[in-house]
């Protein structure tokens, strides 16, 4: 199951991220801070919802 965590972050991070800077780029957040407050927040809510559906995969797998 490590190992599809492993590559749904790595499809789930980038994603998460990525939305998260154009929601704040859409508030007219142009500075550096809010586009490192978003990138970093992505990655974070990433990891959980990767455990979760990797997770979900391996049991009706």
């Amino acid at each position: 199951m490590y190992r599809l965590f492993g590559i749904i972050y790595a499809l789930a991070g980038p994603t998460l991220a990525g939305i998260l800077i154009t929601a704040a780029l859409t508030m007219n957040k142009f500075d550096t801070m809010s586009m490192i407050y978003a990138a970093a927040a992505g990655f974070l809510v990433a990891g959980p919802v990767s455990w979760i559906v990797a997770k979900q995969i391996s049991e009706n797998a």
